[in-house]
């Protein structure tokens, strides 16, 4: 893990976080085949929740209309592993501790308490979007989430098996790692 990425530990600067997350947003609305809502001039805490409710709306539009959601989750993965990835090799991070560093670094941004192991078992306590989402939402833009992790790991694979939106205390994960050091 190479010095920014110590750094971002402790502080992540909000043009840093704005940015990342309109890449997201982006990311996401090419995904549902929408044009991403003007952002500008909102802080990082009204792009956040707009994105949580643009989320809830879209993908709740297309899973009433029965829509290919295979489809868009497809894209969604495919989006952020790219941006996973792309942090991976900017930040250097080679070992399971820098990804699961990483991975919390990343969730707490957003509002998600993201803890994991290195046997990559993931637990998540209390999530910013489970106020929004519904569990099919939910399941859906999961694929965000199997996306960064297997970016973020170099080609691992991210896995929900429990949902704080399908009444669940804490939502269960496991990453199963390929490739990194120890």
């Amino acid at each position: 893990m190479n010095s920014l990425a110590l750094v971002l530990r402790l502080y992540v600067p909000e043009a840093v976080k704005k940015r990342h997350l309109a890449a997201l947003f982006d990311a996401t609305a090419s995904a549902i085949g929408v044009a991403t809502p003007s952002l500008r001039g909102l802080s990082f805490e009204e792009i956040l929740s707009a994105y949580a409710r643009f989320t809830k709306l879209e993908l709740g539009k297309r899973i009433q209309l029965g829509q290919d959601l295979e489809r868009i989750r497809t894209k969604l993965y495919a989006h952020t592993y790219q941006l996973g990835d792309d942090l991976r090799r900017r930040l250097r991070l080679k070992t399971i501790h820098d990804v699961l560093t990483m991975g919390r670094v990343l969730y707490r941004t957003i509002g998600i308490d993201f803890e994991g192991n290195p046997n990559g078992e993931i637990t998540i306590r209390s999530c910013y979007f489970s106020e929004f989402y519904t569990p099919e939402v939910c399941r859906v833009i999961s694929a965000l989430d199997e996306g960064i992790a297997s970016g973020l790991s170099g080609g691992g694979d991210f896995s929900f098996s429990h949902r704080i939106t399908e009444g669940n205390s804490c939502c269960t994960a496991t990453l199963t790692l390929k490739g990194l050091q120890e």
